[in-house]
């Protein structure tokens, strides 16, 4: 079992940037391709990016690419998501995802979900 608990969320002014983690515990993930995806009001969840913690490639939806970097860090089992140049649309609850599987994570369907943490955006 693997449970995964995000913080870092807040509230920030358009331009501004927030730095989500998601601090994973029960096991390493040192195999595992952690996730992020987001949730805004009256809308479905969607992929925002995923890393293979061992391999280290990265894939990112396209509303974010060139703003928001997703990293890992092996010593504390975490991962992060850095999002820069934030917008409005950005505002929404993150959650973080890993699951052995690539292909399950950014389809959406990872064995592992955390709660979230809501990121608000003002303009």
């Amino acid at each position: 079992q693997v449970q995964l608990v995000e913080s870092g969320g807040g509230l920030v002014q358009t331009g501004g940037s927030l730095r989500l983690s998601c601090a994973a515990s029960g096991r390493t993930v040192y195999n595992f391709v952690m996730g992020w995806f987001r949730q805004a009001p009256g809308k479905e969840r969607e992929f925002v990016a995923a890393i293979r913690r061992s391999g280290g490639s990265s894939d990112y939806a396209d509303s974010v690419k060139g703003r928001f970097a997703i990293s890992g860090s092996n010593a504390k089992n975490t991962v992060y998501l850095q999002m820069n140049s934030l917008k409005p649309e950005d505002t929404a609850v993150y959650y973080c995802a890993a699951d052995l599987d690539r292909q399950r994570v950014v389809r959406g369907t990872p064995d592992y979900w955390g709660q979230g943490t809501q990121g608000t955006v003002s303009s």
